[in-house]
């Protein structure tokens, strides 16, 4: 019998489980750095970000986050239907690097265009990271999955641990449910791809603004996308309810520090 240690959140789990958990607290507090180099580039606080956008802009983002979605939504799963090969987590960094150079070269409008280009990217990036941990991505419910991926409350966001939430949903992407999950993510996504834009469109920087902020945003969704299956797996395989590993993941992550610039 496997050895068995009492979780941060009072479960008894085993010793390898709570190793496992370690490891994804791990992966999250990495996440949440890549958030502080951020603040680093763009200066300021992440909330006067949104500020820096054209009304016009702000009033349409939404918008065009969910017509991002849902374009990236079926543009990834046809294109990884063995005709293109999933690239490694490098090379999906590097990919997105090189669209936020062309979208942030042109200012705001080429910005806006290349959003449905890198949010499928990024798609494909969290479909191939599901089907690493073991699950297909052509799934309902994995597709769900790697959506709410995009619920997650973006690098610069300063949260307690909040942004898990994305973790708990549970949900078929049947019919017209895409439609409703699509719904609630993009005004989650749409203030994290605000912050993006408006960051792109800082003077002088230009293009090495867009390359840096697409890298460091693909390497913060991968992470998330990492929590996402390996929870999920660590629960598969463990028989262990998913929210009691949830719970005791939150307890291992403590109270966040606010990101500041």
């Amino acid at each position: 019998m496997d050895r068995i240690a009492t979780g941060n959140a009072g479960a008894v789990i085993p010793v390898e489980t709570a190793a496992a958990l370690d490891a994804l607290a791990q992966r999250h507090r990495a996440a949440s750095g890549i958030g502080m180099q951020l603040l680093g580039l763009v200066g300021g606080h992440a909330e006067n970000l949104l500020e820096r956008l054209p009304d016009a802009a702000k009033d349409r983002l939404e918008v065009a986050t969910e017509r991002a979605l849902r374009v990236s939504l079926d543009a990834a799963a046809r294109s990884r239907g063995g005709r293109l090969p999933d690239g490694a987590g490098w090379q999906n960094t590097a990919l997105t690097t090189a669209l936020g150079a062309v979208g942030g070269f042109g200012g705001l409008p080429t910005a806006l265009a290349e959003l449905p280009l890198t949010t499928t990217v990024l798609l494909r990036a969290i479909q191939a990271i599901a089907e690493a941990h073991g699950y297909d991505p052509a799934s309902p419910e994995i597709r769900a999955d790697c959506l709410q991926v995009f619920a997650a409350a973006g690098p610069l966001a300063a949260d307690d641990g909040a942004e898990l939430g994305f973790l708990a949903a549970r949900v078929a992407l049947t019919g017209p449910v895409v439609h409703g999950l699509i719904a609630r993510v993009a005004p989650r996504l749409s203030l994290v791809l605000g912050q993006k834009l408006a960051a792109q469109t800082i003077p002088v920087i230009g293009a090495v603004a867009g390359a840096t902020i697409n890298h460091s945003f693909t390497r913060y969704y991968q992470e998330m996308a990492h929590l996402q299956f390996g929870l999920k797996r660590l629960s598969d395989d463990s028989g262990i309810a998913h929210a009691v590993l949830l719970a005791d993941l939150r307890q291992r992550l403590g109270p966040r520090p606010r990101l500041r610039g």
